[in-house]
């Protein structure tokens, strides 16, 4: 019942989103902010859990429940009718007003602590408790269904009133596991959700695009040639970028790469040199990598080296595939001449997002590190992938 609330049903498809088998799903917004409303208050609308003759139907139930315990001390039907119809009435008269108390109070719970809400709310149902066990054996006293005995009386209000207080702190503490539950969820939404806006921010960056076109609209004038030839490059990458984060060949990877240095060569003329170091294409037939991976690494070292300084720099890439393992080193010389702050760099050189997504496709071994230090940036991409060759 109370699971029903939660929306544990749509649990399953929360998880699913952020799951290995669904990689590639979005998490809509949407869901969110239902998940967020949700999470409001640890104690969830307890009236909008079940309807009224829903809770009485439960309240009716766990009466038969006790009054079955109770038995050992009934020796007919009519005393156990009695006994049950007692117990019906304490509980109804516990149950069904505290419910709705709590949610009348609810707004006011808001804005106090989870351990202040529960020892007011256990006391409430304590309270409730004792008034309900009194008013009921009173009654039953007086219409001459059970005898007056003083120490009985006490003892039943006194269990009763501690075994509702520890009713409800049970509920309480179930009902602060789930929601806390819901609250490392709605956490893993909103990190899966900002990881998705980085990657697609890492596909088109304003700044590239920007730049591109006024590269192109410099060289339909000067060489429309040459702003042909730039506009298949940004076709082929804004093409590549829009699929999505799936797995390519190799040569592939360095085909998107080569068409973004191309992109970028005709506005940074002669500031970039690049060296491939690759192995041979009959083995760089069989090599994968994630799309995209190579050339976001590249991006970031010409927007925060290339871009920093007039002078040449040399971008040198050099890929391996040996014992089940590629390497891929990508080495920057750092500017003799322009103040570039190191620690500023290595806070750039940040290839998280980059290295979850080979994580994901090529397991947790996979990784992206980076070493900055006074003369050059040492980037290494690698991952597993099994050589049938060997």
């Amino acid at each position: 019942m109370i699971q029903d609330y939660y929306g544990l049903k749509n649990w399953h498809s929360y998880r699913y989103k952020t799951s290995q088998e669904n990689k590639n799903s979005s998490i809509a917004k949407d869901e969110v902010a239902l998940l967020a409303e949700r999470l409001e208050f640890f104690i969830p609308k307890l009236m909008k859990i079940m309807r009224p003759w829903q809770w009485m139907l439960y309240v009716f139930f766990w009466s038969l429940f006790l009054t079955v315990l109770e038995r050992h001390g009934l020796t007919t039907w009519s005393e156990f009718l009695i006994k049950f119809l007692g117990r019906l009435t304490q509980n109804t008269l516990i149950v069904m007003p505290s419910l709705y108390l709590v949610d009348y109070l609810r707004p006011t719970f808001k804005n106090a602590s989870i351990s202040s809400v529960s020892i007011r709310i256990v006391l409430m149902m304590m309270s409730a408790s004792a008034i309900a066990t009194t008013l009921v054996m009173l009654v039953m006293v007086n219409v001459g269904w059970i005898e007056y005995d003083a120490k009985t009386f006490v003892f039943n209000l006194l269990f009763d009133t501690l075994f509702a207080g520890g009713f409800t702190l049970v509920f309480l503490l179930y009902f602060l596991r789930i929601y806390r539950q819901l609250n490392a969820l709605k956490l893993s939404f909103e990190y899966k959700l900002a990881t998705q806006n980085d990657l697609i921010k890492a596909r088109i960056a304003p700044h590239f695009f920007f730049n591109t076109l006024n590269t192109l609209v410099s060289l339909i004038e000067s060489s429309p040639s040459k702003a042909a030839d730039l506009l298949q490059h940004v076709s082929a990458l804004f093409r590549a970028s829009f699929t999505g984060a799936h797995e390519i060949s190799f040569e592939e990877e360095i085909a998107l790469c080569e068409h973004y240095l191309a992109i970028e060569s005709s506005r940074l003329a002669d500031k970039l040199e690049v060296s491939w170091q690759l192995p041979d294409e009959d083995v760089m037939y069989d090599m994968v990598i994630t799309a995209l991976t190579l050339q976001s690494v590249l991006e970031k070292m010409l927007i925060n080296v290339v871009e920093m300084t007039t002078e040449t720099i040399l971008i040198d890439i050099k890929a391996t595939w040996q014992q089940h393992r590629i390497m891929i080193t990508i080495g920057v010389e750092l500017p003799k001449k322009t103040l570039i702050v190191n620690h500023d760099l290595r806070q750039h050189m940040d290839f998280y997002i980059q290295a979850e997504r080979l994580r994901a496709y090529f397991g947790h071994s996979a990784n992206i590190e980076s070493v900055v230090d006074s003369t050059h940036i040492i980037t290494v991409i690698d991952y597993p992938l099994h050589d049938a060759g060997l």
